[in-house]
């Protein structure tokens, strides 16, 4: 059975400049997700819970989201807000992920590549 999924996320982004030109395209909001996210999510209802960025330079906002930020979640406790954050907290218990660094920007290919182990 396969359990494992690959997102080639290291491009540069350019056909949506210049939105991108300081946020990776994956992480643009479609409502209140990024559309990493809404991938994400897809993968795990097939049943892909074993997930792998190959990402590049300045994409550090991915890995990112798909972590706990210590600092935020202690600045809403109480607030009411927690909630906001159970969308991200059910993907993050449900999955494991794994990132690597597309050194050199050669096309699609060579990233799926680099996401082999």
């Amino acid at each position: 059975m396969i359990a494992k999924c690959l997102f080639p996320v290291a491009g540069y982004g350019t056909r949506f400049l210049p939105a991108t030109k300081s946020m990776p395209k994956e992480m643009l909001p479609i409502v209140d997700k990024p559309l990493i996210q809404y991938a994400v999510e897809e993968a795990m209802e097939a049943g892909l819970t074993d997930l792998g960025f190959v990402n590049g330079r300045n994409k550090r906002a991915i890995p990112d989201h798909f972590d706990i930020n210590y600092e935020l979640e202690a600045e809403i406790v109480g607030s009411g807000k927690e909630e906001k954050l159970s969308s991200i907290r059910d993907v993050m218990a449900a999955g494991t992920f794994s990132y690597t660094r597309q050194n050199q920007m050669l096309g699609l290919g060579h990233a799926i590549a680099c996401g082999k182990h």
